[in-house]
C-alpha cells in the first residue's frame, strides 16, 4: 500500500507537538472517496483541536491530522459512491475527526462538490468550511432575505468574508465591523458600510437590523443586542446567547456548528462561476510547514484564509 505524507499530533498543545510522517493509506468505505489533495485549508478550529481545546475531540481520537477542508482529484470511490469518478476535480469537507492535512484525504462523497471552474485548488480548498459556516450562519440558520439588514462582525476573516459576499449577493445590506488594516479589504468585498472598530462604536452607525451574524463573541455581541429589530436574528459560530435576554427583545438567538453538505456546496461553487463570490488567500504554505501555516493564523488578523499546498 503507498505510503503519504500525513502531518500529525499524538499529544495536545503547542505547534511543536506536530509531526511531519509517512504512512500508509487506508482506502475509501463504501460512501466515501479518496481524494489526492492539491490544498488543504487552515481554520481556528485546527489550532483549538490541536491545543486540546475543542470539545469533540478527546485524547482517544490521537493520533490526530488537522484539516477539515480539501481540494483535489478522485482517485478512488467505494463500493457504492456514485456521485464522481477516479479523475474528477472536487472540493469537500473532511468529517469531524480530521485528514485534511495530507496528501490523501477520505472524503464522504455527500460532503464534496466538483470543483468550480473558475478557481484553482488553492482558492478551491478555502471555501468548503469557511463558505459553509457563512451559508448556514446567514441562511439556514439565520432565515436571511434579500433586503434584509445584516452586520457582520469579523468580515475581513476567513468566514466573514465569504459571508458579506455570500449577503450581497442575496441582495442584502450588509455592514461589517474589521479593524484599521482591513477596511479597504471588506469595501472591496462588496460591504455597504464598513465600521473600523478601533477607532468607531459601531452601534453609533449600526441600528434596524434584521440579523447579526456574531463571529467575535464577548463584548461585541452584548453590545448588539439592542440594535435588532423586533422578530430580529443573533446567529453565533461561538458560545450560546442568552434566550433569556433573546425573549425579553423578542428576537431569536443560536450557536451552530456547520454541518457538511455537497449540495449546499455546489451552490456557492456556482455563485463562485458566476463571480459573485472569490476566495481571499492570504498566504499558502507547502503541506511540511503546517505548523508555520498554523501558526500565521493562530496569531490572528489573517485577511480571509491560509492554505497548504501539496505536490
Amino acid at each position: 500500500m503507498t505510503q503519504i505524507m500525513k502531518v500529525r499530533f499524538h499529544q495536545f498543545g503547542g505547534n511543536d507537538v506536530l509531526r511531519v510522517e509517512r504512512l500508509e493509506q487506508s482506502g475509501p468505505d463504501a460512501r466515501q472517496i479518496l481524494v489526492r489533495v492539491r490544498a488543504a485549508s487552515v481554520n481556528p478550529v485546527d489550532f483549538k483541536i490541536r491545543s486540546g481545546k475543542y470539545p469533540s475531540v478527546k485524547g482517544d481520537r490521537l493520533p490526530y491530522t488537522p484539516g477539515r477542508d480539501v481540494s483535489g482529484i478522485v482517485e478512488t470511490c467505494g463500493a457504492q459512491a456514485t456521485r464522481f469518478r477516479p479523475g474528477d476535480a472536487v472540493f469537500g469537507m473532511v468529517p469531524a475527526f480530521g485528514g485534511g492535512y495530507a496528501e490523501r484525504a477520505v472524503l464522504d462523497e455527500r460532503a464534496v462538490a466538483d470543483m468550480p471552474v473558475g478557481l484553482d485548488h488553492v482558492q478551491a480548498a478555502a471555501i468548503p468550511l469557511a463558505g459553509q459556516t457563512a451559508y448556514q450562519g446567514l441562511f439556514r440558520r439565520g432565515k436571511l432575505k434579500a433586503g434584509e439588514t445584516v452586520l457582520i462582525h469579523g468580515g475581513s476573516g476567513g468566514v466573514g468574508h465569504f459571508a458579506i459576499q455570500l449577503a450581497k449577493a442575496m441582495g442584502c445590506r450588509v455592514l461589517t465591523t474589521v479593524s484599521t488594516e482591513h477596511v479597504d479589504f471588506a469595501r472591496s468585498l462588496g460591504a455597504d458600510l464598513v465600521i473600523d472598530y478601533k477607532s468607531q462604536r459601531f452601534e453609533e452607525v449600526a441600528k434596524d437590523l434584521d440579523m447579526v451574524f456574531d463571529l467575535i463573541d464577548g463584548e461585541t455581541r452584548e453590545r448588539s443586542w439592542e440594535l435588532l429589530k423586533k422578530g430580529g436574528r443573533l446567529i453565533s459560530t461561538l458560545t450560546e446567547p442568552s434566550q433569556d435576554r433573546a425573549k425579553a427583545l423578542g428576537v431569536t438567538a443560536m450557536r451552530y456548528t456547520v454541518e457538511p453538505d455537497g449540495e449546499e456546496l455546489a451552490e456557492i461553487g456556482r455563485l463562485a462561476n458566476a463571480g459573485k463570490l472569490k476566495p481571499h488567500v492570504q498566504a499558502t504554505f507547502p503541506l511540511e510547514q503546517a505548523a508555520e501555516a498554523l501558526a500565521s493564523v493562530e496569531r490572528g488578523h489573517t485577511a480571509g484564509k491560509v492554505v497548504l499546498t501539496c505536490a
